[in-house]
Parts: structure tokens; C-alpha cells; sequence
């Protein structure tokens, strides 16, 4: 049966460059605070009025089609994982699509936190293995800014934006994505949310009074949360494939916070060298922190490559997935 491998990615960031520093003058905080509990020196914004994910969506999946060489009209899918779509509906997808003049292409929203990338390719592969398209584009696209209250100290200084996607081929060779461990244990709802703005509690002078509408998390319970379930994920997919900390090449975290992955890292003892991180740089970017960090050392990557993806978000919704990497940079 043939299977599904990444043949390209890419990635985008916004020029605007927020600092510590600045962050400083904003909120009480300081530059010690944030890097020593969380890593973070600066994330990237988007500015500009009037625009959403699809901005960075566009800018990633145009850069994709150019490195492939994939035409616009060769694009069968489009999957975009995100929580902060341009609007509550039409799909983000859809105006990516738009955007690039794609008419010939179907595309969809995904909607699984911080875990987007690894579950948005996990059904970008089952269409690819199915036989039903050959060229799927998986993106994530996040403009966290948009959900982000800049007078709560113990947010504010995590989330950046920025997309990253790759292109998904079917292959015959015994590369590509191999496995995935995935899971979602709904009591986390009450631990990391958006309070306000859907069917439940619907937009209000209340919630908008409240600033219901930003993202709400307890700290220490998903911090647990998430080395555990990680940890245990990575352990699962890497034990059901014969894998151990000798046999992988690179482990590829979701860069949520520099703390977490450390103690993730030490749990499995995890060669330094093997273990990439850019959080530092681009704070936490949601579903598309794995693909960003993925593009940024794609150059270090070789053909059979073995990587190992972990991701963990709201819902609770975590897992990790093995691939093997389909080519060598060039």
C-alpha cells in the first residue's frame, strides 16, 4: 500500500518583532520573569487591520507551491489547522484558497488546539493512502495575537503568530508518516478555553466586559498535564515501532513552553543534540509551532531521517506521530 510523505515545507512569520522589553512596558513583567519560567525571548505579531490566519496561511502555502513545484491546480486538499480562524465560519481553508486563486482544491478547518499539525497530518496521510487525492497541503495557520489579553501578566508573554504547512504525496518507498498515537480526554475543557464567544456563552457587553473572550488558562494544571501526556505518547508510538532515544534522529516538540520540553527531554534522557527548539524566538504558536520548528532546521534533515512529533492542547487533545523524512535538503 502506498504510503504518504512530506515532499516540501514552508513557513511564515510576521516582521513585527515583540521583545521582552516591551512586554515590560505593557504588563508587569521583565525579561528574568518570562525567560526563566517560560524561555521566551520574543514572538512575532501580526499587524495590520483587518487581518486574520489566512494572511499568514497565504504567505506559508505560496512559498510551499514555489519549493514543490506543485501547480495551484494540482492541489486536490487543503487542511488548515487552527484556533483562530478568520471567522467563525466560512473556513479559513477556504480563504486561503481564495486567496491563492486555487479553485480546484476542496479544504477544511481542523480544530484540535495546539495539537492541530500532528492531527491535520494524520488525516492529510489517511487521504493520501486512501488513493482519493495526491497533492494535500496541510497548514497550520495561528494568529494567537488576536486571543491574547495583553494586561494579563501570565499570558500574554507565551503565544506569537505565525503558519507553517507541508505538502503530502503519496510515495511507494518506506518513508513518510509511519504512526500516530492520538487521544483527547475532555476534562481539560475547564483548565484552557476561550470563555466567551460561542453557543454557550455567546458575545455580550458581559463577556466583553469580563474579557471572556482571550484565552483562559490554569498554568500549573495543563504544565502537568502536558509533560505527562507527552511523555507517555511519545513513549507509546516510539515503543509500538521499535524506536528508542538511540534509534531517532530528531524530536520535535510543540514549543509551548521551554520548561515543559526540558522536562520532557530529561524524562526519555534525550540527547541534546537531538531535540529542536526555536521557542525562544517565536514563543508559543499553537498548531503551528511543530511545522515552524520543522521548516526552520529543515536544512539538517536527510532522506530516512526518523522524527518523532509530540504535541499537547486544549480538549485535553495530545499525541505524537513518527515519520521518516522523504528527502534530503537541498
Amino acid at each position: 500500500m502506498q504510503n504518504a510523505k512530506i515532499t516540501g515545507i514552508a513557513s511564515y512569520v510576521p516582521d513585527y518583532v515583540l521583545t521582552n522589553d516591551e512586554l515590560s512596558h505593557m504588563v508587569d513583567t521583565n525579561d528574568e520573569w518570562i525567560t526563566t519560567r517560560v524561555g521566551i525571548k520574543e514572538r512575532r505579531i501580526l499587524k495590520g487591520e483587518g487581518t486574520g490566519s489566512s494572511d499568514l496561511g497565504v504567505k506559508a502555502v505560496a512559498e510551499l507551491l514555489k519549493k514543490t513545484g506543485v501547480k495551484p491546480s494540482e492541489v486536490d486538499l487543503l487542511i488548515c489547522a487552527t484556533s483562530n480562524p478568520d471567522y467563525r465560519f466560512p473556513s479559513t481553508a477556504s480563504i486561503v484558497l481564495e486567496k491563492l486563486g486555487i479553485k480546484t482544491a476542496y479544504g477544511y478547518d481542523i480544530q484540535a488546539a495546539c495539537a492541530g499539525f500532528i492531527v491535520a497530518l494524520q488525516a492529510g496521510t489517511a487521504y493520501i493512502k486512501s488513493g482519493l487525492y495526491k497533492h494535500v497541503v496541510v497548514l497550520a495557520a495561528e494568529k494567537m495575537s488576536s486571543m491574547v489579553n495583553y494586561k494579563d501578566r501570565s499570558t500574554c508573554p507565551l503565544f506569537g503568530d505565525a503558519a507553517a504547512c507541508v505538502m503530502l504525496e503519496p510515495t511507494d518507498e518506506e518513508v513518510g508518516v509511519r504512526d500516530a498515537v492520538l487521544h483527547t480526554d475532555g476534562m481539560g475543557l475547564p483548565h484552557l478555553l476561550m470563555k466567551a464567544g460561542g453557543a454557550v456563552h455567546p458575545t455580550s457587553h458581559e463577556t466583553v466586559d469580563h474579557d471572556e473572550h482571550f484565552v483562559y488558562q490554569e498554568g500549573r494544571a495543563v504544565y502537568k498535564h502536558a509533560v505527562t501526556d507527552m511523555l507517555t505518547s511519545s513513549e507509546s508510538v516510539m515503543a509500538r515501532n521499535g524506536l528508542s532515544v538511540d534509534t531517532i534522529d530528531y524530536f520535535i516538540p510543540h514549543q509551548a513552553n521551554l520548561r515543559i520540553i526540558e522536562a520532557i527531554a530529561d524524562r526519555i534522557k534525550l540527547p541534546e543534540e537531538k531535540l529542536l527548539v526555536n521557542i525562544q524566538k517565536y514563543g508559543n504558536t499553537s498548531a503551528s509551532s511543530i511545522p515552524l520548528c520543522m521548516a526552520e532546521f529543515e536544512h539538517k534533515f536527510k532522506k530516512g531521517d526518523k522524527l518523532v512529533l509530540t504535541a499537547f492542547g486544549a480538549g485535553f487533545t495530545w499525541g505524537a506521530l513518527y515519520l521518516i523524512w522523504g528527502y534530503d535538503a537541498k
